[in-house]
Protein backbone atom coordinates (compact mmCIF):
# COMPACT_ATOMS: atom_id res chain seq x y z
CA UNK A 1 0.00 0.00 0.00
CA UNK A 2 1.53 3.30 -1.10
CA UNK A 3 1.77 6.23 1.28
CA UNK A 4 -0.41 9.26 0.44
CA UNK A 5 0.84 12.11 2.58
CA UNK A 6 -1.72 14.89 3.05
CA UNK A 7 -0.46 16.52 6.24
CA UNK A 8 1.61 19.31 4.69
CA UNK A 9 0.06 21.93 6.97
CA UNK A 10 1.91 20.22 9.83
CA UNK A 11 5.17 19.75 7.94
CA UNK A 12 5.94 19.24 4.26
CA UNK A 13 6.92 15.85 2.89
CA UNK A 14 8.67 14.84 0.79
CA UNK A 15 11.34 17.50 0.45
CA UNK A 16 13.07 18.32 -2.84
CA UNK A 17 15.86 15.84 -3.51
CA UNK A 18 18.36 18.69 -3.37
CA UNK A 19 17.50 19.21 0.32
CA UNK A 20 18.45 15.65 1.24
CA UNK A 21 21.66 15.91 -0.75
CA UNK A 22 22.66 19.25 0.80
CA UNK A 23 22.06 18.14 4.39
CA UNK A 24 23.87 14.84 3.89
CA UNK A 25 26.83 16.56 2.22
CA UNK A 26 27.10 19.10 5.03
CA UNK A 27 26.99 16.48 7.78
CA UNK A 28 29.47 14.15 6.07
CA UNK A 29 31.90 16.58 4.44
CA UNK A 30 31.70 19.93 6.21
CA UNK A 31 30.35 19.96 9.78
CA UNK A 32 31.59 23.47 10.61
CA UNK A 33 29.60 25.96 12.72
CA UNK A 34 28.27 29.25 11.40
CA UNK A 35 29.89 32.57 12.24
CA UNK A 36 32.49 31.12 14.57
CA UNK A 37 35.61 30.33 12.55
CA UNK A 38 37.63 31.36 9.50
CA UNK A 39 38.77 28.10 7.91
CA UNK A 40 37.54 26.95 4.49
CA UNK A 41 34.56 24.89 5.62
CA UNK A 42 33.38 27.58 8.04
CA UNK A 43 33.53 30.16 5.27
CA UNK A 44 31.46 27.83 3.08
CA UNK A 45 28.82 27.58 5.80
CA UNK A 46 28.70 31.35 6.22
CA UNK A 47 28.23 31.77 2.46
CA UNK A 48 25.40 29.22 2.36
CA UNK A 49 23.56 30.86 5.26
CA UNK A 50 24.04 34.31 3.73
CA UNK A 51 22.56 33.03 0.48
CA UNK A 52 19.58 31.56 2.35
CA UNK A 53 18.99 34.83 4.19
CA UNK A 54 19.16 36.78 0.92
CA UNK A 55 16.75 34.35 -0.76
CA UNK A 56 14.24 34.77 2.06
CA UNK A 57 14.55 38.54 1.76
CA UNK A 58 13.79 38.30 -1.98
CA UNK A 59 10.89 35.97 -1.32
CA UNK A 60 9.04 38.45 0.91
CA UNK A 61 10.41 41.68 -0.55
CA UNK A 62 12.52 42.65 2.46
CA UNK A 63 14.72 45.68 1.93
CA UNK A 64 17.74 43.92 3.40
CA UNK A 65 18.72 40.37 4.22
CA UNK A 66 19.62 41.65 7.70
CA UNK A 67 15.90 42.03 8.42
CA UNK A 68 15.60 38.22 8.33
CA UNK A 69 16.24 36.50 11.65
CA UNK A 70 16.70 32.71 11.63
CA UNK A 71 14.58 30.92 14.23
CA UNK A 72 13.98 27.33 15.28
CA UNK A 73 10.37 27.43 14.04
CA UNK A 74 7.42 29.75 13.55
CA UNK A 75 6.56 29.62 17.24
CA UNK A 76 9.93 31.05 18.22
CA UNK A 77 9.55 33.90 15.76
CA UNK A 78 6.11 34.76 17.10
CA UNK A 79 7.39 34.63 20.68
CA UNK A 80 10.36 36.87 19.90
CA UNK A 81 7.99 39.51 18.51
CA UNK A 82 5.25 39.17 21.14
CA UNK A 83 7.45 39.05 24.23
CA UNK A 84 9.94 41.49 22.77
CA UNK A 85 7.45 44.21 21.87
CA UNK A 86 4.81 44.19 24.59
CA UNK A 87 5.31 46.15 27.83
CA UNK A 88 3.30 46.27 31.07
CA UNK A 89 0.05 48.17 30.52
CA UNK A 90 -0.11 47.45 26.79
CA UNK A 91 -3.15 46.18 24.94
CA UNK A 92 -2.89 43.49 22.26
CA UNK A 93 -5.37 42.13 19.73
CA UNK A 94 -5.55 38.59 18.36
CA UNK A 95 -8.31 36.68 16.56
CA UNK A 96 -10.30 33.49 16.92
CA UNK A 97 -8.55 32.17 13.82
CA UNK A 98 -5.14 32.23 15.50
CA UNK A 99 -2.97 29.27 16.45
CA UNK A 100 -1.90 28.55 20.03
CA UNK A 101 1.55 29.85 19.07
CA UNK A 102 -0.14 33.26 19.25
CA UNK A 103 -2.87 32.65 21.82
CA UNK A 104 -0.64 31.12 24.48
CA UNK A 105 2.10 33.77 24.63
CA UNK A 106 -0.55 36.49 24.84
CA UNK A 107 -2.49 34.55 27.46
CA UNK A 108 0.72 34.06 29.46
CA UNK A 109 1.42 37.79 29.54
CA UNK A 110 -2.19 38.58 30.39
CA UNK A 111 -2.32 35.97 33.17
CA UNK A 112 0.73 37.56 34.76
CA UNK A 113 -0.97 40.94 34.78
CA UNK A 114 1.31 42.55 32.23
CA UNK A 115 -1.09 43.22 29.35
CA UNK A 116 -4.74 43.04 28.34
CA UNK A 117 -5.87 41.12 25.27
CA UNK A 118 -8.89 41.38 22.99
CA UNK A 119 -9.72 38.37 20.81
CA UNK A 120 -11.68 39.38 17.71
CA UNK A 121 -14.16 36.75 16.46
CA UNK A 122 -14.27 35.18 13.02
CA UNK A 123 -17.20 33.96 10.96
CA UNK A 124 -18.10 30.25 10.46
CA UNK A 125 -15.54 29.83 7.67
CA UNK A 126 -12.76 31.45 9.67
CA UNK A 127 -12.73 34.91 8.12
CA UNK A 128 -12.03 37.95 10.31
CA UNK A 129 -13.82 41.20 9.46
CA UNK A 130 -11.19 43.98 9.24
CA UNK A 131 -13.74 46.42 10.67
CA UNK A 132 -13.88 44.37 13.86
CA UNK A 133 -10.12 44.77 14.20
CA UNK A 134 -10.48 48.51 13.72
CA UNK A 135 -13.21 48.69 16.37
CA UNK A 136 -11.07 46.73 18.84
CA UNK A 137 -8.16 49.18 18.68
CA UNK A 138 -7.56 51.22 21.84
CA UNK A 139 -5.27 54.10 22.69
CA UNK A 140 -2.87 51.68 24.37
CA UNK A 141 -2.98 48.99 21.67
CA UNK A 142 0.62 48.20 20.82
CA UNK A 143 0.30 44.96 18.86
CA UNK A 144 -2.18 43.24 16.55
CA UNK A 145 -1.50 39.63 15.56
CA UNK A 146 -3.23 38.00 12.61
CA UNK A 147 -2.81 34.61 11.00
CA UNK A 148 -2.46 35.00 7.25
CA UNK A 149 -4.37 31.78 6.54
CA UNK A 150 -6.26 29.49 8.89
CA UNK A 151 -4.61 26.15 9.54
CA UNK A 152 -8.10 24.65 9.91
CA UNK A 153 -10.17 26.03 7.02
CA UNK A 154 -7.44 27.47 4.81
CA UNK A 155 -9.17 30.84 4.44
CA UNK A 156 -6.81 33.73 3.69
CA UNK A 157 -7.38 36.86 5.75
CA UNK A 158 -7.43 40.35 4.26
CA UNK A 159 -4.23 41.23 6.06
CA UNK A 160 -3.42 44.26 3.89
CA UNK A 161 -6.59 46.09 4.93
CA UNK A 162 -6.11 45.11 8.56
CA UNK A 163 -2.50 46.30 8.37
CA UNK A 164 -3.53 49.70 7.03
CA UNK A 165 -5.82 50.27 10.00
CA UNK A 166 -3.16 49.13 12.44
CA UNK A 167 -0.49 51.37 10.94
CA UNK A 168 -2.81 54.39 10.85
CA UNK A 169 -3.49 53.78 14.55
CA UNK A 170 0.22 53.69 15.35
CA UNK A 171 0.26 50.06 16.53
CA UNK A 172 2.37 47.20 15.13
CA UNK A 173 1.17 44.26 13.03
CA UNK A 174 2.60 40.76 13.44
CA UNK A 175 1.64 38.32 10.67
CA UNK A 176 1.69 34.57 11.24
CA UNK A 177 2.51 33.24 7.77
CA UNK A 178 2.84 29.59 8.76
CA UNK A 179 0.31 28.42 6.16
CA UNK A 180 1.12 30.85 3.36
CA UNK A 181 4.87 31.39 3.01
CA UNK A 182 6.02 29.14 0.18
CA UNK A 183 2.44 28.32 -0.80
CA UNK A 184 1.41 31.68 -2.25
CA UNK A 185 3.31 34.78 -3.35
CA UNK A 186 3.45 37.39 -0.59
CA UNK A 187 5.28 40.64 0.05
CA UNK A 188 5.67 41.91 3.60
CA UNK A 189 5.19 45.55 2.59
CA UNK A 190 2.03 44.79 0.61
CA UNK A 191 0.61 43.16 3.73
CA UNK A 192 1.60 46.23 5.79
CA UNK A 193 3.42 43.81 8.10
CA UNK A 194 5.77 45.16 10.73
CA UNK A 195 6.79 41.64 11.70
CA UNK A 196 6.24 38.36 9.87
CA UNK A 197 6.97 34.96 11.36
CA UNK A 198 6.89 31.55 9.71
CA UNK A 199 8.35 28.09 10.00
CA UNK A 200 10.59 26.96 7.14
CA UNK A 201 9.65 23.28 7.34
CA UNK A 202 6.17 23.75 5.85
CA UNK A 203 5.71 25.68 2.60
CA UNK A 204 9.42 26.44 2.33
CA UNK A 205 10.16 22.68 2.22
CA UNK A 206 13.12 22.85 4.61
CA UNK A 207 13.92 20.42 7.44
CA UNK A 208 12.24 20.72 10.82
CA UNK A 209 13.96 23.04 13.29
CA UNK A 210 14.05 26.02 10.92
CA UNK A 211 12.06 29.23 10.67
CA UNK A 212 12.30 33.00 10.34
CA UNK A 213 11.17 36.32 11.70
CA UNK A 214 11.06 39.37 9.44
CA UNK A 215 11.49 42.72 11.21
CA UNK A 216 10.60 45.89 9.33
CA UNK A 217 13.59 48.25 9.07
CA UNK A 218 13.99 50.40 12.18
CA UNK A 219 11.72 48.33 14.41
CA UNK A 220 14.47 46.13 15.82
CA UNK A 221 15.05 48.78 18.48
CA UNK A 222 11.49 48.25 19.77
CA UNK A 223 12.07 44.55 20.50
CA UNK A 224 13.72 43.48 23.72
CA UNK A 225 15.68 40.25 23.64
CA UNK A 226 14.70 37.28 25.78
CA UNK A 227 17.83 35.25 25.03
CA UNK A 228 21.42 36.41 25.08
CA UNK A 229 24.67 34.65 24.28
CA UNK A 230 27.41 34.11 21.77
CA UNK A 231 26.97 35.41 18.24
CA UNK A 232 30.49 35.19 16.88
CA UNK A 233 30.52 39.00 16.56
CA UNK A 234 31.68 41.73 18.98
CA UNK A 235 33.01 39.00 21.24
CA UNK A 236 34.99 41.53 23.29
CA UNK A 237 31.71 42.83 24.79
CA UNK A 238 29.54 41.15 27.40
CA UNK A 239 26.36 42.79 26.13
CA UNK A 240 24.17 41.39 23.37
CA UNK A 241 24.68 43.18 20.02
CA UNK A 242 21.81 45.49 19.15
CA UNK A 243 22.17 45.11 15.38
CA UNK A 244 20.32 42.64 13.17
CA UNK A 245 20.31 39.74 12.85
CA UNK A 246 22.75 39.07 15.74
CA UNK A 247 20.48 40.67 18.32
CA UNK A 248 18.09 37.71 18.10
CA UNK A 249 20.41 34.89 17.03
CA UNK A 250 22.29 33.99 20.20
CA UNK A 251 23.92 30.56 20.21
CA UNK A 252 24.85 28.19 17.43
CA UNK A 253 22.61 27.95 14.41
CA UNK A 254 20.94 24.75 13.26
CA UNK A 255 23.33 24.58 10.36
CA UNK A 256 22.13 21.24 8.91
CA UNK A 257 18.58 22.59 8.81
CA UNK A 258 19.62 25.93 7.32
CA UNK A 259 21.75 24.24 4.68
CA UNK A 260 18.62 22.30 3.77
CA UNK A 261 16.66 25.56 3.74
CA UNK A 262 19.14 27.11 1.32
CA UNK A 263 18.70 24.16 -1.04
CA UNK A 264 14.91 24.30 -0.70
CA UNK A 265 14.86 28.02 -1.50
CA UNK A 266 16.87 27.44 -4.67
CA UNK A 267 14.35 24.79 -5.70
CA UNK A 268 11.43 27.12 -4.94
CA UNK A 269 12.95 29.93 -6.98
CA UNK A 270 13.35 27.60 -9.95
CA UNK A 271 9.84 26.17 -9.58
CA UNK A 272 8.16 29.51 -8.87
CA UNK A 273 5.80 30.20 -5.97
CA UNK A 274 3.00 31.18 -8.36
CA UNK A 275 3.28 27.79 -10.06
CA UNK A 276 3.14 26.02 -6.71
CA UNK A 277 0.09 28.06 -5.76
CA UNK A 278 -1.69 27.08 -8.99
CA UNK A 279 -0.80 23.41 -8.49
CA UNK A 280 -2.01 23.30 -4.89
CA UNK A 281 -5.14 25.29 -5.67
CA UNK A 282 -6.11 22.81 -8.39
CA UNK A 283 -5.56 19.87 -6.05
CA UNK A 284 -7.51 21.40 -3.17
CA UNK A 285 -10.37 22.32 -5.53
CA UNK A 286 -10.41 18.72 -6.76
CA UNK A 287 -10.44 17.49 -3.18
CA UNK A 288 -13.24 19.82 -2.11
CA UNK A 289 -15.37 18.93 -5.11
CA UNK A 290 -14.96 15.21 -4.54
CA UNK A 291 -15.65 15.39 -0.81
CA UNK A 292 -18.64 17.70 -1.27
CA UNK A 293 -20.49 14.98 -3.19
CA UNK A 294 -20.14 12.32 -0.48
CA UNK A 295 -23.03 11.57 1.86
CA UNK A 296 -22.11 11.81 5.53
CA UNK A 297 -19.27 14.27 4.88
CA UNK A 298 -19.49 17.83 6.18
CA UNK A 299 -17.02 20.05 4.37
CA UNK A 300 -15.93 23.04 6.42
CA UNK A 301 -15.27 26.16 4.36
CA UNK A 302 -15.99 24.86 0.87
CA UNK A 303 -15.73 27.30 -2.04
CA UNK A 304 -19.46 28.27 -2.22
CA UNK A 305 -19.55 29.02 1.50
CA UNK A 306 -16.31 30.97 1.29
CA UNK A 307 -17.50 32.99 -1.71
CA UNK A 308 -20.76 33.82 0.05
CA UNK A 309 -19.04 34.83 3.27
CA UNK A 310 -16.53 37.06 1.50
CA UNK A 311 -18.69 38.45 -1.31
CA UNK A 312 -17.94 42.03 -0.29
CA UNK A 313 -14.18 41.53 -0.48
CA UNK A 314 -12.82 39.76 -3.54
CA UNK A 315 -9.26 39.73 -2.19
CA UNK A 316 -10.34 37.60 0.76
CA UNK A 317 -12.17 35.08 -1.47
CA UNK A 318 -9.20 32.75 -1.44
CA UNK A 319 -7.86 29.85 0.49
CA UNK A 320 -4.74 27.73 0.68
CA UNK A 321 -4.65 23.97 0.27
CA UNK A 322 -6.16 23.10 3.66
CA UNK A 323 -9.45 21.19 3.71
CA UNK A 324 -11.24 20.12 6.91
CA UNK A 325 -14.16 17.71 7.15
CA UNK A 326 -16.38 16.00 9.69
CA UNK A 327 -17.38 12.41 8.90
CA UNK A 328 -20.70 11.12 10.22
CA UNK A 329 -20.32 8.14 12.54
CA UNK A 330 -16.63 8.74 13.19
CA UNK A 331 -14.64 10.55 15.83
CA UNK A 332 -11.99 12.61 13.98
CA UNK A 333 -9.15 10.52 15.42
CA UNK A 334 -10.92 7.29 14.47
CA UNK A 335 -11.44 8.49 10.92
CA UNK A 336 -7.81 9.53 10.53
CA UNK A 337 -6.56 6.23 11.94
CA UNK A 338 -8.83 4.28 9.57
CA UNK A 339 -7.67 6.29 6.55
CA UNK A 340 -4.06 5.51 7.37
CA UNK A 341 -4.48 1.86 8.33
CA UNK A 342 -6.78 0.87 5.46
CA UNK A 343 -5.79 3.18 2.63
CA UNK A 344 -2.41 4.73 3.45
CA UNK A 345 -3.95 8.22 3.46
CA UNK A 346 -2.19 10.29 6.12
CA UNK A 347 -4.02 13.33 7.51
CA UNK A 348 -4.27 15.16 10.81
CA UNK A 349 -7.24 14.94 13.13
CA UNK A 350 -8.10 17.01 16.19
CA UNK A 351 -8.08 20.66 17.16
CA UNK A 352 -4.91 21.59 15.26
CA UNK A 353 -3.78 23.86 18.13
CA UNK A 354 -6.55 26.30 17.16
CA UNK A 355 -9.29 25.88 19.78
CA UNK A 356 -11.04 29.20 19.14
CA UNK A 357 -11.26 28.42 15.43
CA UNK A 358 -12.99 25.13 16.20
CA UNK A 359 -15.31 26.92 18.60
CA UNK A 360 -16.32 29.18 15.72
CA UNK A 361 -16.85 26.16 13.45
CA UNK A 362 -18.89 24.33 16.10
CA UNK A 363 -16.43 21.42 16.07
CA UNK A 364 -14.75 21.97 19.45
CA UNK A 365 -17.08 19.64 21.33
CA UNK A 366 -16.62 16.95 18.67
CA UNK A 367 -12.86 16.86 19.08
CA UNK A 368 -12.13 18.92 15.99
CA UNK A 369 -12.02 17.87 12.36
CA UNK A 370 -10.16 15.66 9.92
CA UNK A 371 -7.75 17.91 8.01
CA UNK A 372 -6.30 17.25 4.56
CA UNK A 373 -3.50 19.57 3.43
CA UNK A 374 -1.89 19.37 0.01
CA UNK A 375 1.67 20.20 -0.92
CA UNK A 376 3.97 20.76 -3.86
CA UNK A 377 4.54 17.05 -4.46
CA UNK A 378 0.98 15.75 -4.27
CA UNK A 379 -0.66 14.47 -7.45
CA UNK A 380 -4.12 14.27 -8.99
CA UNK A 381 -4.02 10.51 -8.58
CA UNK A 382 -3.36 10.83 -4.86
CA UNK A 383 -6.30 13.19 -4.42
CA UNK A 384 -8.56 10.74 -6.29
CA UNK A 385 -7.37 7.95 -3.99
CA UNK A 386 -8.04 10.07 -0.88
CA UNK A 387 -11.57 10.90 -2.03
CA UNK A 388 -12.21 7.22 -2.74
CA UNK A 389 -10.93 6.28 0.73
CA UNK A 390 -13.25 8.75 2.45
CA UNK A 391 -16.16 7.50 0.33
CA UNK A 392 -15.53 3.94 1.50
CA UNK A 393 -15.39 5.02 5.14
CA UNK A 394 -18.58 7.04 4.75
CA UNK A 395 -20.39 4.10 3.15
CA UNK A 396 -19.34 1.82 6.00
CA UNK A 397 -20.57 4.10 8.78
Amino acid sequence: MSRIYLDNAATSWPKPEAVYTAVDCYLRENGAPAGRSAYVQADEVDAILAAARAALARLIGAASARQIVFTANGTEGLNIAIHGLLRPGDHAICTAADHNSVLRPLRHLEAHGQITVACVPCNPVGLVDPQNIRRALRTNTRLVVITHASNVTGVIQNVAEIGRSVREHGARLLVDAAQTLGHIPLMADELNADFLAAPAHKGLLAPLGTGLLYIRPGLESELQTSRQGGTGTRSDEDQQPDSLPDKFEAGNHNVPGLVGLAAALRWLEMRGIANIQAHEHALSAQLREGLRQLRGVMLHCDEPALASATRSNAQACRSVGVVSISLAGYDPQEAAAALDANFGVQVRAGLHCAPRMHEALGTLHRGGTVRFSVGAFNTVEQIDAAISAVAKLAAAS
